[in-house]
């Protein structure tokens, strides 16, 4: 597949992937951004900013390098980046694909639930099972960080580098997640404010049971080698 051919397809799967975070309803208005890594090459693909999601076409969807700079095209000819601003964000998700080769997609949102626990610097106990699958553990809280630069990349690397969490929450900011693939990140979204809200609702009738780590340890390892097709 060339180089074109393949952004075309990534561009493609990215203004789709947004319509997941409407859909789960983790976003609002313009804010929250889904990229991907282009395979095979040093270049992301994310949403515009300030662009409606309604509005969103695979054609807007700009490609940067991993640097977050905006780039048109290579030797084998160019793919017509929007005249549009890269997500406010970008920078964040550079920094993650630089830093972190194994990923291949990256999320941020400002779900209800899980920012309600960035807002109190708290890192998600790990009280249910479909933690111990998703997460491996407890949610963790990343350091607060000025939009604008990589610094928010550079909290998200430390805090995730080693951990079994493919979700942070970067502290009085939001949730980040990534994964293998953009639709991988986009899961870990989804059900990380699925259990910040479950865990924050079984808060108010009680203090929740944890899970034993051996059992967490297990529970992970089966679902990440075993569970599914």
């Amino acid at each position: 597949m060339s180089t074109l051919e393949t952004i075309a397809r990534v561009r493609l799967e990215v203004c789709e992937l947004h319509a997941e975070l409407t859909r789960y309803e983790l976003v609002v208005w313009t804010a929250g951004n889904v990229s991907a890594r282009v395979p095979g090459h040093e270049l992301l693909v994310i949403k515009p900013s300030g662009v409606s999601y309604d509005d969103l076409t695979p054609e807007q969807m700009v490609v940067t390098d991993l640097y977050g700079v905006p780039v048109n095209g290579d030797a084998e000819g160019e793919w017509g980046n929007p005249p549009l601003s890269p997500s406010s964000d970008t920078a964040a998700h550079a920094y993650v694909y630089r830093h972190m080769p194994e990923v291949g997609g990256v999320v941020h949102t400002h779900s209800t639930y899980a920012t309600a626990w960035a807002a109190r610097g708290e890192s998600i106990p790990c009280v249910l099972t479909m933690m111990s699958d998703e997460f491996g553990g407890s949610i963790p809280v990343g350091p607060f960080a000025l939009i604008g630069d990589d610094s928010i990349g550079q909290g998200i690397v430390e805090t995730l580098k080693g951990s079994n969490s493919p979700a942070v929450l970067m502290q009085n900011h939001g949730p980040f997640t990534i994964g293998k693939d953009a639709r991988s990140a986009v899961k870990a979204a989804v059900m990380c404010e699925e259990v910040a809200r479950t865990v924050h609702i079984s808060r108010q009738l009680g203090e929740p049971i944890p899970i034993d780590q051996g059992h967490i340890d297990s529970l992970y390892a089966r679902y990440q080698n075993v569970y599914g097709q």
